[in-house]
Order: structure tokens, then sequence, then C-alpha cells
């Protein structure tokens, strides 16, 4: 076997597969992890959903595994360092969900601005438009970039930060984005959308020393892993209304139970990790993940190109390259 395969793909990319390499569809391994080591020995080529783990003693079973490939968003069920010590290639595509997570967080935006008012010079309780408000985007990521495109549409002004990208590099004015520190960011904002990858080294960036500082009336949608926030800060911010109301497409478990910070907030709102999946963006991913562990299994290419992310764990995305900034 060549390519094992255990979540549904589109069926033209899956046709494309088999016309390459030997495939093998198995959606009842996802559910069972024994099974599914056991079906690794001959795999050079796998592609797993979010409901899958992949750690090092996965790959144990798994001695000719090249490449295995994500078409969901996310990474968190796959040992990065695992399988960079493996030499197995993680396969996400960098920019299929972008305009799918901008769209979203567009609509988010929108939701909360009007259905959370405020008091105007009136006294009266009302929306606010996102036209002429100031939008901060943390994380410089491909999805900023069709966020930044699509609120200039709205008139806003953007602002950005992103720890890994000085306020000189020049991805900032092609992306019309103008940089600021995260404690300006803050400061100035009417809306915060977060979209910055997650490493260690960030959990709890999102904690009291910057969240005391938002904007009065602000409002804030993340699609990041909710470890970049202090869930007390968070919890206090909303509490004590400085923050009107969150919405965060992931969030980690527990963190809503009873006697949580989080927990029973009006104000904030909660998917599960939506903001990604759209018929459009599958297909994309599809395509791109597919073609990559192609390019993998029959040595076409010696390097990944830069619509894939690295292995590596801890490597910041290098936006002067490629498709992140074009």
């Amino acid at each position: 076997m060549s390519v094992l395969i255990l979540e549904p793909l589109d069926p033209e990319v899956m046709r494309w597969l088999a016309d390459r390499h030997p495939v093998r569809y198995a959606p009842e391994l996802a559910g069972d992890p024994r099974a599914f080591r056991q079906a690794l020995f001959n795999v050079r080529g796998l592609v797993i959903p979010p409901s899958t783990a992949l750690d090092a003693q996965a790959l144990h079973f798994a001695p000719v595994l090249k490449a295995v490939g994500r078409v969901s968003a996310g990474a968190e069920n796959i040992d990065l360092t695992a399988c960079a010590r493996a030499g197995v290639e993680v396969v996400r595509s960098l920019t299929a969900t972008a305009l799918a997570e901008a769209e979203f967080m567009i609509g988010a935006l929108l939701a909360m601005l009007r259905r959370v008012p405020v008091v105007n010079e009136e006294g009266l309780l009302v929306g606010r438009e996102l036209g002429g408000a100031t939008i901060g985007l943390v994380g410089l990521v491909p999805t900023a970039r069709s966020l930044a495109q699509l609120l200039a549409g709205f008139g806003a002004r953007v602002v950005g930060y992103d720890p890994a990208v000085h306020a000189n590099d020049p991805v900032w004015t092609r992306w019309g984005v103008e940089p600021l520190g995260l404690r300006e960011l803050m400061e100035q904002s009417d809306g915060v959308c977060v979209q910055l990858g997650y490493f260690s080294r960030y959990r709890g960036l999102l904690g009291e020393r910057y969240l005391s500082l938002c904007r009065p009336n602000q409002v804030l949608v993340s699609i990041s892993p909710s470890g970049l926030f202090e869930e007390a800060a968070l919890a206090d911010a909303l509490h004590s209304g400085r923050m009107s109301a969150a919405w965060l497409d992931s969030l980690e478990p527990g963190w809503l139970e009873p006697g949580r910070p989080l927990a029973d907030i009006d104000t904030l709102q909660v998917t599960p990790r939506v903001a990604s999946t759209t018929r459009e963006s599958r297909v994309r991913a599809a395509w791109a993940v597919a073609r990559r562990i192609d390019e993998l299994l029959t040595g076409s290419t010696p390097a990944p190109r830069a619509e894939f992310r690295p292995t590596a764990p801890d490597d910041s995305l290098d936006l002067e390259a490629g498709a992140a900034s074009g």
C-alpha cells in the first residue's frame, strides 16, 4: 500500500491519487487506534482527520512513512517533533482556508458590532458599523492578508501585530496593514481579529497585561487556539464590560465547565472550529495536500513549496516567500 486515507476527500481528488498510487480509503480506522497502527507498516503517504493521533508510538509502526497530510485546520493531533525526527513531512496547505477564515471573521465582527449595542451620545443603545472602525489583526498569516483586503472594502482602518515580523518588514505595506505594538493595538482597536499561529512560547500572550488595556466596547474574534489567552484575564475583560463581546472558534476542553472563569458569560460565543471548513476550502486543501504527497512519493521535487508549513514545530512562517506573501 502506498497511501492510506482516513478522512473523506473530494471524489475527484481521490481518483487523481488512485491513478498515481495504490490507495486504501479506510475511515473506520480513525476510531480504532490499534487497527490504525497495525495498518501503517507499508504506508508511505497518510491523510488523517483531527480525531486520529499520530504520535511517536504510532510512527514506530510506520517505518516507510514519508508524508502525513491534514486537510482540516490545525495539527494538534500530530506530534510535529516526532515527525521531524522520523523524517516525515507534515503536509498542510497554508492558503487553502485563508479566504474562508477571513470571511468567517468578517461575519463575526459584523454580528458582534450590531448584536452587542453601545450607548451613543444621545443615550440610546445602538449598534455599530464596520466602516470607519479600527480593526487590529494579531498574526500576519495568509488569513490576515485576505482579511485586510476585505476590511479595506468596508473602509476600516487596519492595524496589526505579529511577534515574528519586524515593523519595518515590507510585507506590512504590501498587505495594507499598519504595524503597531500589541499594547497600542489593543488600545486603539474597535475590533480585534486573532489568527496568530500557536507556539508554546506564545501561551498566555493575550493576558492581563494587554486585555486590561482594550479599547472601551471592543469586540474580539479568534480562530487561534485558546491557549494564546489567559482565561481569567479574558473572563475579567468580558465581566467588567471593558470588552463588549468575544467569539472564539477554538476552545480547549474544559474551559466552559462550571467553576472555570469563562463559564456562563453571555457575551462569549464559542464555535467548534468552523471558520476554515467550507465546501470550497475543503476542495482547495484536498488538492494541495494530494499534490504535495504525490510529489514526495514520486520524488519530483526536492523540497516543500512555500504553500506548505514546515515540519519543525517552532519554525516561523517566512512571509517573504511564495504564496504567503505574493
